[in-house]
């Protein structure tokens, strides 16, 4: 067991900067040794974010090469762009430095190979940074499903429903690469954040796993809509055709007999919300309105649901996850009302003390997958696409 975890941290844009801050405020046995970005001005913030709350200056460099070739790093945090993630946490792995690497999809099945087999010949642990599997509601009603409350499990859903336009349309301006992909690429570009706690319900690389999917997209309208209005016609931008549909549908079928639907809906005017749902033979749960239905308990609601939104609250006394018990009790911390800084701890702990990380290689390899994948059978006008299988037969018996 290590006394503490040092740490550098590759790719500075907004995500990286607020998480090396909350880092900073929260982890007391972390040290950050390195910063880096290819950006001077980042880097050099990030350097005197680090030094003024009291430690170290970190060496701030522009290649995350020359992170990993510090000898004294333990461990990296991956906040850089989606089409980085891979390869630096491959390059990681390679260089035997734990890996926590920010979300996002792949661009290729192949990639997510390489992942596995630099994992399965290193034996280095990687994380998918992961926070919704960390949420409280997601993690309460894990804890109900492994309880049986819901009876047995059918049907998921969830959704990365947010209106990302301002964001997309000031790409250039930002430096922030989801212009581009947008741009270029038509698929479920960010299936994590619904994919991840619905895989810990249907127990996904752990005696199930997915075995295919169908992904169509709509057409793509709201980002040049939304440039024309609030840019001006005679903006950069305001001819650009979007490749990316407003909306994303993909259905998913389990080994199990389960079945997935998720959707990307990023570009038009809405509000926010992960739509994560669970359906059972006994009962459900539905994040759109914070309510639970249970078989003989609700059913002469059933016409008129409104007055039980909201009553998941009611359950926590009962079924908080003990993770989450322990967190109300010590004091909730860190962004996305705390469970950007749990799944941060879990990280830490892993690397400190040497053990396997809970959202690992297989996980971050099929989650990722789905955008490779999606973006092929939305080409093929939503022909089925088939899962590779990257535990490699070993789903069957992992726990």
């Amino acid at each position: 067991m290590k006394e503490k975890v040092i740490i550098g941290m590759i790719g500075l844009g907004a995500r990286g900067a607020s998480l090396l801050e909350m880092i900073v405020r929260n982890a007391k046995d972390v040290e950050v040794a390195a910063v880096c970005d290819l950006y001077e001005d980042r880097r050099e913030a990030a350097a005197d974010l680090v030094e003024k709350a009291g430690g170290k200056r970190p060496v701030a460099v522009a290649r995350y090469e020359d992170v990993l070739a510090l000898a004294d790093i333990d461990a990296v945090v991956i906040g850089a762009s989606w089409a980085a993630h891979l390869d630096i946490a491959i390059a990681a792995m390679e260089a035997g430095k734990y890996v926590a690497s920010e979300v996002g999809g792949a661009y290729s099945v192949q990639e997510c190979w390489k992942l596995v087999e630099t994992y399965e010949r290193t034996k280095t642990p990687v994380m998918l940074m992961e926070n919704c599997c960390y949420g409280r509601e997601e993690l309460m009603v894990l804890n109900m499903v492994k309880q049986g409350v819901f009876g047995e499990i059918v049907h998921c859903a969830g959704g990365y429903h947010h209106d990302l336009r301002g964001e997309i349309a000031g790409g250039e301006e930002n430096r922030h690469y989801r212009l581009n992909e947008y741009i270029h690429r038509n698929c479920e570009n960010y299936p994590t954040h619904e994919i991840g706690p619905i895989a810990r319900v249907l127990d996904i690389n752990r005696g199930n796993r997915m075995i295919s999917l169908v992904s169509v997209a709509s057409k793509a309208s709201g980002m040049k809509d939304y440039i024309k209005r609030e840019k001006g016609g005679e903006h950069t931008l305001a001819n650009v055709e979007f490749a990316q549909g407003d909306i994303v549908t993909t259905v998913i079928r389990c080994a199990r007999g389960e079945t997935i639907t998720i959707t990307l809906d990023t570009t038009l005017p809405r509000s926010y919300s992960r739509g994560f749902t669970v359906r059972g033979t006994r009962g459900m749960y539905m994040e759109d309105n914070q309510s639970i239905f249970i078989d003989g308990q609700h059913d002469e609601c059933h016409f008129d649901w409104k007055g039980q939104w909201g009553n998941a609250e009611s359950y926590y006394e009962q079924y908080d996850h003990p993770i989450w018990k322990k967190f109300v009790e010590d004091g909730v911390k860190g962004g996305h009302g705390g469970m950007d800084w749990l799944v941060f701890e879990d990280f830490f702990d892993c690397a400190k003390n040497g053990k396997p990380t809970p959202i690992d290689v297989y996980d971050m390899a099929v989650w990722m997958s789905i955008s490779a994948l999606s973006e092929e059978s939305i080409a093929l006008g939503g022909h089925p696409v088939a899962f590779p299988d990257f535990t490699n037969g070993k789903w069957t018996t992992r726990r």
